[in-house]
């Protein structure tokens, strides 16, 4: 018999926790499996660190919306004695008793809606991990990405100068910087752009999140 997913343990919470304290919970728990801080590790540890990181996205997809709780509740109070807080319990559960969340409701922040999951499928671990993120991972994205914007200052500086000397590459540069600055955000959410860095920049921008959320990039 397969074992039920105690995503209260999961998640390192009391099964009386708030939607505040699940909220937090996940934000550390997350950002300590988050594959991508993993630059060096083996294939299987990253599987592992993987299968982890979704069990984790499962628990608060779960536990953060009150209908979806209710419901898991019920569940986990008939199986005593065969509660786990293995990763792999999680996909099985989905497996098996995902359809009885079809009727939850969705709200803001609670892991549902594009990047979270449809309801009677298991959620997307990145896309739940953006939503909860985005406040935070915003400023650590942009700061790293704005292709457009120095392509842009750098053409017009080029033009600039080609048409009205120092001037025109001061004019030039600017005009070129705003335009590129609209390309970068043109049609581009957090998630999207977070998921397509680099795997180097990707983990300096999970190791700042810890430093803001753990407190030390080595946690």
């Amino acid at each position: 018999m397969s074992t039920f997913p105690d995503y209260y343990a999961l998640l390192g919470v009391s099964k009386t926790a708030t939607t505040d304290e699940i909220r937090q919970a996940y934000k550390k728990e997350s950002l300590r499996t988050h594959p991508d801080r993993l630059t060096k590790a083996t294939v299987e540890e990253r599987k592992v660190a993987t299968e982890k990181f979704q069990a984790v996205a499962d628990a608060y997809y779960v536990l953060s919306d009150p209908s979806r709780r209710s419901e898991y509740d019920i569940l986990y109070r008939t199986k005593a004695g065969n509660k786990s807080s293995d990763p792999g319990s999680s996909q099985n559960f989905f497996s098996q008793f995902a359809n009885m969340f079809a009727g939850a409701s969705t709200g803001a922040g609670t892991g549902a809606g594009p990047h979270g999951a449809m309801p009677g499928h298991q959620p997307d671990a990145n896309g739940v991990f953006a939503d909860v993120f985005e406040e935070l991972l915003r400023p650590e994205v942009e700061r790293v990405v704005p292709w457009w914007s120095y392509l842009g200052a750098a053409c017009g500086a080029g033009l600039g100068f080609i048409i009205a000397n120092i001037p025109g590459v001061m004019v030039g540069a600017y005009a070129g910087n705003r335009l590129g600055a609209i390309r970068d955000a043109k049609g581009k959410s957090v998630a999207v752009v977070f998921l397509s860095l680099g795997g180097s920049q990707k983990a300096a921008i999970l190791r700042a999140l810890a430093l803001k959320v753990l407190g030390s990039a080595g946690m």
